[in-house]
């Protein structure tokens, strides 16, 4: 049961403490590693707010399992955009531990780049403003902070990866694809996450994914979910062990093998395991994706 698509996590999916984390994900034949909410002194702390110091300690427990950073997690344009239509309510929305506000973004922005060259990231991992009730009145500010940060990353070696995320803006693969259209510079990628798009009202796959530029695809995550009616008659989202909810994760690999996808697949568990056991769910669903990626 080889994998053919490099896999890893979002190690907090497994546990903040990376002494904890790592080892579970390597168990289960994971070489990448995404740094999002960070544990390895006396607190966790989002990986923008680590010190230079626990910095160090993370990438030696990196080394020391034989993995490699793949993506700095980023909360950048992961906030409220001034003079903007109103936030949209409906969707929850998860600040892991992060509580930067516009105007922090420049000097994120450049921590950021920090990180991913002293880790050894190819990619940071970007959002695009808390939802609003009207997404389109932000399009055209949401794509020149995307250009701006593609253009700061490239001499650097780094990729701006935009996550489609069902809270934000850009939320589905129709979303995105507008935007990369719209943004020309080739430095600016897509983190392709298809059950966010779900949430956001899209079949993932094969609608959405068909609607993708393939070459921009940069980085995938995975989790698994589906909809359903909540005690106020609100949808949302129910999230279950990959590959038994309503993300056709058999055909989406596929397609991204048939594709030549050359980047990795995370997982980003998001369901709260059995009896509330994260860990286990992480588990669960790791071996569930190292199943698929190798059918």
């Amino acid at each position: 049961m080889t994998p053919t698509i490099p896999f890893g996590a979002i190690t907090d999916e497994f546990s903040a403490n990376l002494p904890i984390a790592l080892p579970a994900m390597a168990a289960i034949g994971m070489t990448g590693v995404e740094l999002r909410v960070v544990n390895v002194g006396s607190s966790a702390k989002n990986v923008m707010d680590l010190t230079d110091d626990e910095c160090k300690i993370a990438r030696e427990l990196i080394a020391q399992q034989g993995m490699k950073t793949i993506s700095i997690a980023s909360p950048l344009l992961k906030c409220v955009l001034p003079d903007a239509p109103e936030v949209d309510q409906r969707f929850q929305q998860d600040i892991f531990n992060s509580k930067h506000t516009f105007e922090d973004q420049p000097r994120l922005a450049d921590r950021a780049f920090a990180l991913a060259e002293f880790f050894g990231a190819s990619i940071v991992r970007v959002f695009s403003y808390w939802r609003t009730v009207d997404p389109d009145a932000c399009f055209d500010r949401i794509c020149s902070a995307l250009a701006n940060l593609a253009t700061q990353a490239a001499p650097r070696g780094i990729k701006i990866g935009l996550e489609n995320e069902h809270a934000c803006n850009i939320g589905t693969a129709a979303e995105s694809a507008k935007v990369l259209a719209a943004v020309s510079n080739e430095n600016l990628k897509l983190v392709w996450d298809p059950a966010n798009a779900l949430v956001g009202g899209e079949d993932p796959y094969p609608g959405g994914f068909a609607l993708l530029p393939f070459h921009r695809i940069a980085h995938v995550h995975a989790k698994d979910g589906r909809m359903v009616t909540g005690e106020d008659g609100a949808h949302v989202a129910e999230w279950g062990p990959l590959g038994t909810r309503h993300v056709d994760w058999k055909g989406q690999i596929a397609a991204l093998k048939v594709g030549g996808y050359k980047g990795y697949i995370h997982l980003e568990t998001h369901w709260p395991g059995p009896g509330g056991n994260k860990m286990e769910g992480s588990k669960i669903c790791g071996w569930n994706l190292r199943g698929l990626l190798s059918e």
